[in-house]
């Protein structure tokens, strides 16, 4: 004897396999999009050498100055993340928040006047260039593998050497020749 179930049981049993479907579809997808995002800037800083840490280990390092609301910071944030697996066992990533007045000293040091904000370091911590804005991931790229082989970073300026000299801002008018240019004849 076989028990046929009733419309409604499987009307029922249908409608619970869809929900299931569905939920599972939906898990999948976030799952799938968040694993996907591991460049986000939160999981990049909770993973970034400390600089204290990146100062002392004997490793070139790359600071990146970012904001949690910067739209650039979080374009790259990708390339970002995707660069440290690769050149993460040479060169120290270090990433520091604009909005952490901790990092007020460093920002002030490096001269950080825009973000993202990128500072080149050699391994005894001497800043040899930076760049500011959204960067290519491949010219970030071949400045990490030149940064991480002592070679000369090949899409950015090195620092020199700048003059101790100081020339004064104004001269005071009642010290003012007569013969110098600036006096206008006064």
């Amino acid at each position: 004897m076989t028990v046929t179930p009733s419309p409604l049981a499987s009307r029922l049993r249908n409608l619970v396999i869809v929900l299931v479907a569905v939920v599972l579809s939906v898990a999948l997808f976030l799952g799938l999009r968040t694993g996907s995002s591991s460049g986000s800037l939160t999981s990049l800083a909770a993973i970034a050498v400390p600089l204290d840490v990146a100062l002392k280990n004997g490793k070139p390092t790359l600071v990146e100055f970012y904001a949690n609301w910067c739209s650039a910071c979080q374009a790259m944030a990708n390339d970002m993340s995707e660069l440290e697996q690769h050149y993460g066992d040479r060169v120290n990533f270090v990433m520091l928040n604009v909005d952490n007045n901790k990092w007020l000293p460093e920002m002030l040091s490096y001269q950080v006047d825009g973000i993202p904000h990128f500072e080149f370091l050699t391994p005894t911590g001497e800043a040899i260039a930076s760049t500011i804005g959204l960067q290519p991931r491949a010219i970030l790229a071949s400045n990490l593998e030149a940064l991480a082989t002592a070679s000369p970073l090949p899409y950015l300026q090195n620092r020199g050497r700048v003059s101790e000299i100081e020339a004064p801002a104004f001269q005071d008018s009642s010290q003012a020749r007569n013969d110098d240019p600036r006096s206008h004849g006064g």
